[in-house]
């Protein structure tokens, strides 16, 4: 459908923070230079969604939510290459501008030039508005709470056409960060022990990732007992019960990784779970921070202790994905049966769904809820 200058797409609209997202209908513009309009199949639900619409990250609004997504690509602005019509993308949320220091360094992941991180595309518009002109942000530059969006380019990375779209729109986000944290980030050898604090889907990606690189011995720490069985299946070797002492659950994971772990992924973004992942780890060994937390959150940790252990405190952004390299790897491991992202999707919903998943993510429930989209609008 068209309406005047555009498109007509339903989407999930964020008015403001700590309101229900509803759905409604939006106009989406044609693509720009530089663009391509991508028809979304699915997106994944994730946590730094909630984190925008419950003000964590600010007070921005309205904006359609969503970051996490996978579609096919109808249309191309000037200046992009006609053939990446017709072709399935997995959507990168750090669009890079390939012009800064950090990009030109192939660290893309430190982008300073990206306008996702205002909810902008490249020439700081939208080209999402309702039907009176107001203009709606899309989050992360993306929006992928909508059936379909327009995103830089750069942003669409095409794969392999046969990934089921549901299990492609999670290495956009959770398996990218997950994974990555693993092999690119920490850099984890063959034989390592390992702890994961935190079984959503991107604490599950790091157990995914654990069992790539070869770690011997990989502990799930979770106060759900179904996330520690999820956590069996896709590879941890053991699973402790997080106790309400965290003094009781820090020796529990030395217990089981023989005095602490090599390396101690913190995949939640809470304070407490980031200092117990420092206590977590043996001498020589390496925090790697992964869960994101509101801004403004603070931890601490014994500086004498750090020092006379030697240890090491690693900060990991988007597991330092490089989209036009990682997405396609990451998708052929899972076709070859390598990096099992489909038991991370607790279950497919509708986009009016989407408050539901909200409320499951702030239980700490079950594991990516996806939205599916269909074949037309």
């Amino acid at each position: 459908m068209s309406a005047g200058n555009g498109r007509s797409v339903q989407a999930a609209v964020l008015d403001a923070p700590r309101q229900p997202a509803r759905v409604e209908r939006l106009v989406l513009d044609a693509p720009a230079a530089g663009e391509v309009l991508v028809r979304l199949e699915a997106s994944g639900v994730c946590h730094s969604d909630l984190h925008q619409a419950s003000g964590d990250w600010g007070e921005a609004g309205p904006m359609v939510l969503g970051h996490e997504g996978c579609g096919v690509v109808e249309e191309t602005g000037h200046g992009v290459d006609p053939a990446l019509r017709g072709r399935r993308v997995v959507l990168n949320w750090s669009a890079p501008c390939l012009a800064c220091a950090s990009c030109q360094s192939g660290r893309q992941w430190e982008c300073t030039g990206t306008a996702a991180l205002s909810n902008l595309l490249p020439d700081g518009t939208s080209r999402l508005h309702r039907e009176d002109g107001t203009e709606v942000l899309p989050f992360l530059g993306l929006g992928t709470f909508a059936e379909a969006a327009v995103v830089p380019a750069v942003a669409a990375v095409p794969i392999d056409g046969d990934v089921d779209p549901a299990a492609a729109a999670l290495i956009g986000c959770c398996v990218s960060t997950g994974v990555g944290a693993v092999l690119k980030t920490a850099k984890v050898p063959a034989g390592a022990s390992m702890v994961v604090y935190g079984l959503g889907g991107v604490g599950l990606s790091i157990v995914m990732g654990a069992v790539l690189a070869g770690a011997t011995t990989i502990v799930a720490v979770d106060r759900s007992r179904e996330k520690l069985d999820r956590a069996a299946r896709v590879g941890a070797t053991a699973g402790i019960v997080a106790a309400e002492d965290d003094d009781e659950t820090a020796a529990s994971v030395r217990e089981a990784t023989g005095g602490g772990a090599d390396f101690a992924f913190e995949a939640i973004g809470l304070r407490s779970t980031i200092e117990l992942a420092l206590r977590s780890v043996r001498a020589g060994g390496t925090a790697v921070l992964v869960g994101m937390t509101p801004l403004g959150v603070r931890a601490s940790f014994d500086t004498f202790d750090v020092v006379d252990r030697s240890l090491r405190i690693l900060g990991s952004n988007y597991g330092f994905a490089v989209g036009a390299l990682d997405f396609p790897r990451y998708a052929g491991l899972h076709a070859a049966g390598r990096l099992p992202i489909e038991r991370l999707i607790e279950r497919t919903i509708r986009l009016d769904e989407v408050e539901d998943a909200f409320e499951a993510l702030r239980r700490g429930e079950g594991a990516r809820r996806v939205v599916r989209y269909g074949a037309a609008w």
